[in-house]
């Protein structure tokens, strides 16, 4: 006997593979227009590098002076640019807070959702068979699997260091480490609605067949994964997290291929290989060229170790010999490899480089001072223009193990891969401001110095830059004095420059540095008619610099930017690296009014850099 075919299942069949198709269209389109966006972005910040006026600048690099705010009045020139602020606000400062350390910008809420709701709409529309049984599990339960199967690519594209969607976007892979995350979520929904509705409506018997228990084993891997994920596991057992990380990927995807093979959906899921195999030949091609001195045993390669110093109980400074042919740009990261401290030999940790490629040092109209270059101090100022150095907070596992390390003064093989991410581009800003918590003065100060370079070689406009630092102890100043230092001296004398340190902690030690800050700050015999230092009464510091303050406390950052939004004019940028605390500081401060845009007020950009890689 001949059974007719079923129509419901020739139906289910064919709008699982076009919604598929349809779901990878509107994915595209979404990323077409992000590149649009970015394209504009450039496209506007380039028109302000053209067509704004520069501005008078203070004659003393190292005043320190308030700026003078500009008189402002409406103007139907200024539409463009208060369009542009409301955007910027509503999109990147309007947030939405969950708990003490997790933000969400609206942006980012709204890609979420349009994504759970496109995911969800394909997964329960035309639901109804042939009977007109509306949403008919048969129906909904097997899209749910394909459409989760559809989006494997995706989530091993945006989970890769090198990425094709961060090359095309140029938003940093790290930034693209949220969505990552969020499509990964929302797939492991849609997983379960498909397992459940396939275990609710199985027999016993269905449970031998091969397909079936594969891909109940890819779903629970897959569960670890998303489990292990949780910030929470991931900033306190981040080595947990990348171990199991590996080997749950590796079972699902094979256990997907499989199961996603008998319904020929197969051809979803093997791209997710070459992806991921292309990132990590990418990786090992790099670490193989930028450390070959090591691989090829060469006589210098136990010059190559890293120095290690221990700053404090929990911040170790590293210094690495610049590998050839490694460039970098400022606030970019690398991953170091430390076989003889890691858990793992291949286990590769990211960190923010603190230092300037030699493309950026600084330089002065006087000839070289030989005997300078050899003194102690020029040792040590170097390595922030000529070496990889990096501050590494110190917690549990192999930041704990790479402290000991330190503590006993012993040297490191470190292998280097990198590097990565976007440095935000502050060519076109009149005034920068950079901010930053303890270890985020990793990503500002090579911003800074960057910076000093780019206005030195007049290839930026920036006429001011103000620096924020908030530390605990007043002996963290020491960690970048020396590097800061010399900066200050061979800063571009028409960049006005004020850097203000705050110490939050309460111990004897900060109050008797601070008071003798204090006691420096009222001497004015140290100071010449030109306004620089003498240096007599004072040891050699950054505190010497007049444009440097200390203060104790807490700074007034909302008080603090707004005072420099009022007084600029043009452009203006704020880069953020600290706390969630500081950063929720930073956003709601720059919630500018429509109206700051349309009186004549300055176009303001905000970076945003987050703390470590959990």
């Amino acid at each position: 006997m001949v059974h007719a075919p079923n129509p419901d299942r020739a139906l289910r069949i064919a709008r699982n593979h076009a919604y598929a198709h349809q779901i990878w269209w509107l994915i595209a389109s979404f990323i077409a227009l992000i590149i649009i966006f970015q394209f504009l972005s450039w496209a506007v910040s380039k028109y302000y590098s053209r067509n704004t006026p520069k501005g008078k600048k203070p004659a003393d690099a190292e005043a320190g002076a308030s700026p003078i705010p500009s008189p402002r009045r409406f103007s139907l020139r200024n539409i463009p640019t208060a369009i542009i602020n409301v955007y910027r606000v509503v999109a990147f400062r309007w947030t939405l807070e969950i708990g003490q350390s997790y933000t969400l910008n609206f942006a980012e809420v709204f890609i979420t959702v349009a994504y759970i709701v496109a995911l969800f709409t394909w997964e329960f529309v035309n639901t109804t068979d042939t009977q007109g049984q509306k949403l008919d599990i048969s129906y909904w339960g097997s899209r749910a699997g394909s459409l989760a199967v559809t989006q494997t690519p995706l989530i091993t594209a945006l989970g890769t260091k090198n990425n094709v969607i961060s090359y095309i976007t140029g938003i940093s892979y790290d930034k693209l480490n949220y969505i990552h995350r969020m499509t990964a979520r929302v797939v492991f929904v849609l997983l379960w609605v498909h397992g459940g509705a396939k275990l609710s409506h199985s027999v016993p018997e269905e449970f031998d067949e091969w397909f079936i228990r594969i891909g109940l084993t890819a779903i629970i891997a897959f569960s670890i994964l998303i489990l292990v994920s949780l910030r929470p596991i991931r900033a306190e057992a981040y080595e947990v997290f990348y171990f199991t990380h590996f080997f749950m990927v590796l079972i699902f995807l094979l256990g997907g291929y499989f199961h996603a093979k008998k319904v020929d959906f197969a051809t979803y899921v093997w791209p997710s290989f070459l992806i991921w195999a292309l990132d990590r030949f990418i990786r090992v091609a790099r670490v193989v060229y930028y450390n070959h001195l090591y691989f090829g045993f060469s006589s210098k390669s136990d010059r190559l170790d890293a120095s290690v110093e221990l700053l404090s109980p929990h911040f170790v400074r590293l210094h690495i010999s610049r590998p050839p042919h490694f460039n970098w740009t400022p606030g970019q990261t690398a991953f170091l490899v430390m076989p003889t401290v890691s858990g793992n030999p291949l286990e590769a940790h990211p960190f923010t480089i603190a230092s300037v490629d030699s493309h950026y040092q600084l330089t002065t109209a006087e000839k070289p001072d030989l005997e300078k270059k050899a003194s102690s101090d020029a040792v040590d100022i170097a390595p922030y223009w000529k070496e990889l150095v990096f501050l590494i907070n110190v917690r549990e596992g192999f930041t704990k193990r790479l402290a000991a390390i330190a503590q006993k003064g012993e040297k490191v093989k470190v292998l280097i891969d990198g590097p990565y991410g976007f440095s935000p581009n502050l060519d076109n800003d009149d005034t920068v401001v950079l901010v930053a918590g303890g270890s985020g003065v990793t990503f500002t100060l090579s911003t800074f110095l960057g910076v000093l370079s780019h206005v030195q070689n007049k290839k930026s406009k920036c006429r001011r830059i103000v620096w924020v630092w908030t530390i605990r102890e007043a002996d963290h100043i020491e960690w970048v004095s020396k590097a800061l230092s010399k900066a200050l001296e061979l800063a571009p004398s028409d960049l006005e420059i004020s850097i203000r340190i705050y110490v939050t902690g309460r111990s004897a030690s900060n109050e008797t540095a601070l008071r003798q800050v204090k006691s420096w700050n009222e001497d004015d015999s140290i100071h010449s008619s030109e306004g620089t230092t003498v240096g007599k009464s004072r040891p050699p510091s950054l505190l010497n610099f007049p444009a440097v303050q200390v203060n104790q406390g807490r700074p007034d950052i909302p008080a603090l930017l707004h005072d420099e939004v009022d007084a600029t004019t043009g452009r203006i940028s704020v880069t953020v690296c600290g706390s969630q605390g500081i950063a929720r500081a930073c956003r709601k401060a720059l919630r500018v009014p429509i109206s700051t845009g349309l009186n004549g007020g300055p176009s303001v950009v905000l970076h945003v850099e987050s703390f470590g890689y959990a």
